[in-house]
């Protein structure tokens, strides 16, 4: 049928083309103007077909590409003008196709990938019998039978390495991008997160570290977490690995970044928005082997000039974790020696939802909005078979035999809003942004102790029981404002302002009972901590960037003061600080060389102001293994950071970046053991902070991105470094220096039938306890007593590994099967000790774990929508990569 049309088509083509030779140019007797042979003009059919293939400058595939079709006419005015046709993403081998064409009539395709230079192919349909050959005549018996199809061939992109801020890694979506002062890793590619949460995710992000409570490490110190840029209260278990579309480390912010907390850095978690024109969405569930489901929805709807994403899911968890705790404590001559042997479970579930929505008021005005709502209940337990061993300086030995039952109700509710405005104005990269943020947390813990204590080692006989009771409830709420405006003052040259409120609030109500053998409650005024507290932070900084040629140079300065009042509910006792404003220069430096490298040097400086419950002098009895005071005599800590970084693109896009750092902290504030006697007379342990004189950590980083075949890839970051407290002052030793590395190896194959391998190693070296752990815990620290001046974590390693299939059409559905550690290896053992004490204390937690995931993805692409500008100034090409793969 098509052959059909065509030489009909044809036939016509050629009776044109005769009257368009007539004498004069004047068609048939009769014929209106514009319209020979008296035929009425109209557009020529759509029965061509164009397609082709992109590759990178040596010829490998360029996948996920997008590839956008145009007409080089108005169809409505005639006039020149590109107007879109239609779109598409280029396939896994780097092909593309487009059917129903219109032929005679110039198209161009643009091509559009990140880090290539957008490139252009103009060509024209035309008939393959309409093309003669001057002395080959045609040998069709047949007839000659026209083709109306084009190949465009191989399209080779080439590397775009005029930007001075921004290096690509990879041709396809990136799974590694260098800024100027940060690193962003893609994450939608990893599928040993697939089903899990942010933990699982941040387990396979390079340069992090993640303990078996979940806490990141970055370069051996605890990082802010921020979600979409902004402070939040949610932890990394809240979050679920879907919703996550990258994850930005920041191991040296510049000026427009907090100062506040410290040198460690910063890790933002980039939730997932829609991105794609019309309507798409995902579906996906599973189960582990504790037999937990999960399940996770998401839509995505843009149409006009509205942008609306949705999101929800549900996830079971029941974790496992066995450990021991061998500690020898000395008192007043007496040593007291305790092991103690743990079961915990933590069965329970969270629900995650979020509902973003933006709103393109004008061509140049976008409002968005955002809420997010999560809500968990968990009812943790905990088996710890105890022996005790008291020796006095004088008389015989005791030993106490126990068993403690531990029951635990948890229950959090967290409502997040975030809204934006972002204004473009008629000078190219001038825009002005207006943010503000809310998340507020709404928890409660209850937790019921049962000890029996028995007479004999073998347990079968109970002397006595106690029961211990704890309420406690927490109500943490952060808000942030923020306005910034950028400027262009050249090509090159721009200049960058912003102010920044951020005000934090406390709630905490603790209380402690003993219940007697029919339940009734006795309060233990030893046990309670009932506080509130606000603190606030105000901002502004100044950034100015240029470059010179190859050589690029950012610097700012940003100022901060910040206050807090706090009040001790449970003896009226008020308390109040405020911080000056201090000066936070940052400066940045950047060269570009031949052959695809880059070198990059920045020298910041920060500070971490001691919180609310590290300064206040009251003392908390509410944990008998970890009995905290405040200090009120804390004064901040400033660091300054200084790192050295040299990246190198090498052909098919492997890349290796080498970084060196260094970081000097003075009064570094860090926890410090003391003895004390508590009011009933007993002889007791008391965690405090102090501020040591100094610290410093100094270090090399590599990591490096190889795709070695089309179907296979890795990458390899290896972090050694060497840290040191110096705690002369508190008179104490200070812990020998110690040389530490950590690495992780992530490696993906490519199996025929669709099937991808992903395998996930780390190793992690003997290295010092963290400094300061930021749990988000809004209330006493319930850790067991550690003193970090003084203690290491032993070497371990784990390996996780996964399989996906993918079927259907366009592969949009997928099988996803994990297991994490999957030799039991990760442990983690830890020493401390300090003049009063000493401590090994070692857990393993849900080795073996095993998770199965179904996805399915849909999605249709509206080709009106590609009419509008990206909002992140990509343009057409953006826009191009719409279409559901």
């Amino acid at each position: 049928m098509r052959k059909l049309v065509a030489i009909l088509f044809l036939s016509f083509l050629f009776a044109d083309l005769a009257q368009a030779q007539a004498p004069g140019g004047q068609g048939a007797p009769g014929a209106k103007p514009g319209a020979p042979g008296g035929r009425p003009a109209g557009p020529p059919p759509s029965i061509g077909r164009a397609f082709g293939k992109v590759t990178d400058s040596a010829g490998q595939p360029v996948q996920a590409t997008a590839v956008v079709l145009k007409s080089t006419t108005d169809p409505a005015t005639k006039k020149k003008k590109l107007v879109l046709i239609k779109g598409m993403d280029t396939k896994a081998n780097g092909e593309f196709n487009f059917e129903d064409l219109p032929i005679v009539q110039p198209l161009v395709v643009r091509i559009s990938a990140t880090g290539y230079k957008p490139q252009d192919v103009n060509f024209t349909i035309i008939p393959a019998a309409a093309q003669t050959t001057p002395g080959k005549g045609n040998n069709n018996p047949y007839g000659a039978i026209p083709s109306f199809e084009k190949d465009l061939g191989a399209v080779k992109l080439v590397t775009d390495v005029a930007q001075l801020a921004t290096a690509t890694v990879t041709a396809k979506t990136p799974p590694m991008k260098l800024e100027l002062d940060k690193k962003v890793f893609n994450v939608a590619q990893n599928i040993v997160s697939a089903g899990g949460t942010g933990v699982d995710v941040m387990r396979n992000v390079p340069s992090v570290n993640v303990d078996i409570d979940g806490n990141l490490s970055l370069r051996g110190a605890t990082p802010t977490i921020f979600i979409d840029g902004r402070p939040t209260t949610l932890t990394l278990d809240e979050i679920p690995a879907d919703a996550i579309e990258s994850v930005e480390v920041m191991t040296n912010p510049s000026a427009k970044y907090d100062a506040s907390g410290g040198g460690a850095g910063i890790v933002n978690i980039i939730l997932k928005k829609n991105r794609k024109q019309g309507y798409n969405g995902s579906v996906s569930a599973g189960f582990d082997s504790h037999g937990q489901p999960n399940a996770l929805v998401g839509l995505s709807l843009r149409q006009n000039k509205v942008n609306f994403t949705l999101n929800g899911m549900y996830n079971g968890m029941n974790p496992r974790t066995i450990g021991t705790t061998d500690r020898t404590t000395i008192l007043r001559d007496t040593t007291t020696h305790l092991y103690q042997s743990d079961l915990q479970r933590s069965k329970g579930h969270f629900e995650f939802g979020q509902v973003g929505m933006d709103w393109f008021v004008t061509n140049k005005t976008t409002l968005s909005a955002s809420y997010i709502h999560v809500q968990g209940s968990f009812k943790p337990t905990d088996v710890s078979d105890i022996r005790t061993t008291i020796v006095p300086p004088v008389g015989d030995s005791s030993v106490v035999n126990s068993l403690r039952n531990s029951n635990n109700e948890r229950t959090f509710n967290v409502n997040g809003v975030q809204t934006g405005m972002k204004h473009t104005f008629e000078k190219k990269g001038e825009e002005w942004t207006i943010d503000g943020s809310f998340f507020d947390v709404k928890s409660s813990l209850n937790s019921l102790y049962t000890t029996d204590y028995y007479t004999d080692p073998s347990k079968s006989t109970i002397a006595y029981t106690t029961r211990q009771l704890q309420t406690g409830t927490a109500a943490p709420s952060f808000y942030t404002f923020q306005t910034d405006y950028v400027n262009p003052l050249g090509e090159k040259t721009k200049l960058e302002a912003g102010l920044r409120t951020s005000i934090q609030k406390l709630a905490n109500d603790n209380n402690t009972y003993t219940l007697d053998d029919k339940g009734d409650r006795t309060f233990n005024p030893l046990g309670v901590s009932d506080y509130t507290s606000t603190s606030n932070v105000y901002a502004a900084y100044v950034n100015f960037t240029s470059a010179i040629g190859n050589f690029g140079y950012a610097l700012g300065l940003r100022g901060e003061s910040s206050r807090y009042t706090g009040d001790l509910l449970n003896n009226d006792q008020h308390f109040k600080n405020s911080y000056p404003t201090a000066l936070f220069p940052s400066i940045f430096l950047s060269q570009k060389m031949k052959h695809n490298q880059e070198l990059q040097l920045s020298v910041t400086r920060k500070i971490n102001r001691p919180g609310f419950f590290q300064l206040i002098p009251f003392t908390d009895y509410s944990d008998t293994l970890n009995i905290t005071r405040g200090n009120p005599n804390l004064v901040p800590e400033f660091t300054y950071n200084t790192e050295l970084t040299y990246m190198k693109t090498f052909p098919h896009n492997n890349t290796l970046l080498v970084s060196a750092y260094y970081k000097h902290t003075t009064n570094l504030i860090t926890r410090y053991q003391d003895s004390g006697i508590n009011p009933i007379g007993q002889p007791v342990l008391i965690n405090t902070y102090e501020n040591a004189n100094n610290a410093y950590t100094v270090g090399g980083e590599i990591t490096s991105t190889d795709n070695i075949t089309k179907w296979w890839d890795i990458s390899l970051n290896v972090n050694v470094y060497n840290s040191h407290i110096n705690t002369e002052n508190l008179q104490q030793a200070s812990q020998a220096a110690l040389w530490s590395w950590f690495g992780k190896f992530n490696s993906n194959f490519k199996i025929p039938g669709n099937f991808t391998v992903q395998l996930t190693a780390i190793y992690q070296s003997k290295t010092n306890l963290p400094i300061n752990l930021n749990n988000n815990q809004f209330g006493p620290p319930g850790t067991v007593q550690q003193s970090s001046a003084q203690g290491y974590i032993k070497p371990y390693y784990g390996f996780d590994l996964a399989v996906k299939y993918s079927f259907l059409k366009q592969n949009a559905a997928s099988i996803t099967a994990t297991m994490t550690d999957i030799f039991r290896n990760r442990w983690s053992d830890q020493f401390s000790s300090s003049p009063f004490f000493s401590q090994e204390f070692d857990r393993l937690k849900d080795p073996q774990l095993f998770r199965l995931v179904f996805s399915y993805r849909f999605g249709k692409m509206d080709l009106n929508l590609f009419k509008r500008k990206s909002m992140n100034g990509q343009g057409m090409g953006d826009a191009g990569s719409s279409m559901q793969q």
